[in-house]
This record gives structure tokens, sequence and C-alpha cells, in this order.
């Protein structure tokens, strides 16, 4: 099945907001119940907090904020589609916003000190 309108990056870039608010979604429980683990008291928030030490929980951290910082630069990109004028230079708001997205992940993991 030939789908050439996926082959466009304003295409990608509408996947990956969706995409991204998607995952941001389905972590959503998870944050709820890490901040539950404060009500359990100060052991059990001492324990899960001693648990994102490990470089596995780093590394889900820097993608966290990828997504945040994908799904931010998305639904600016839809803003700008909806009130500004039209402009030939959306091809690069999409690249601007990509980009956008990978330098805010990289900045968090070498703030983090895994990399």
């Amino acid at each position: 099945m030939n789908r050439p309108h996926r082959n466009h990056p304003a295409w990608w870039a509408f996947a990956v907001h969706r995409l991204s608010g998607l995952a941001l979604a389905l972590f959503l429980p998870l944050h709820f119940w890490a901040l539950g683990q404060a009500i359990g008291g100060e052991a059990a928030l001492d324990g899960f907090l001693r648990w994102t030490e490990n470089p596995l929980a780093k590394f889900a951290e820097t993608g966290l904020v990828v997504l945040l910082a994908a799904h931010l630069a998305g639904g600016l990109r839809v803003l700008a589609i909806e009130f500004l004028p039209w402009s030939p230079r959306q091809k690069a708001a999409v690249a601007v916003s990509a980009g956008f997205a990978l330098a805010a992940g990289l900045l968090f993991l070498f703030n983090v000190g895994v990399a």
C-alpha cells in the first residue's frame, strides 16, 4: 500500500506528538504511585528515591524528558499552524521542534551525571 503522505515531515511531527502524548498518559499512573509513596511515610519514600538513583531509572527519566519536550514542541507547532499564516518553512519548524526535544533530553542526561 503506497502512502506518500507518511514520508512528509509534517506527518512524522504529527505522529511523534500523538505518540509522545500517549506515552505520557501511560506514565501518569506510575507518577501518581511514586507521589503516593510520600503518603506511605518517610521510609517508603526514601526507598523509592534510592531506587531512582540506578542508571536504568536515570535513562528512563531522560526518555521522559525527551517525551515531554517532544510533546511541548509538537503542541507549539500545532498552535503555530492554527494561528499563524501558512509558510513553506513548516519543514524547518518540524526540524527545530525535533532538535529542541533531543537537546532537552541531552541536557537532562548530562545534568544527572549518567552520560
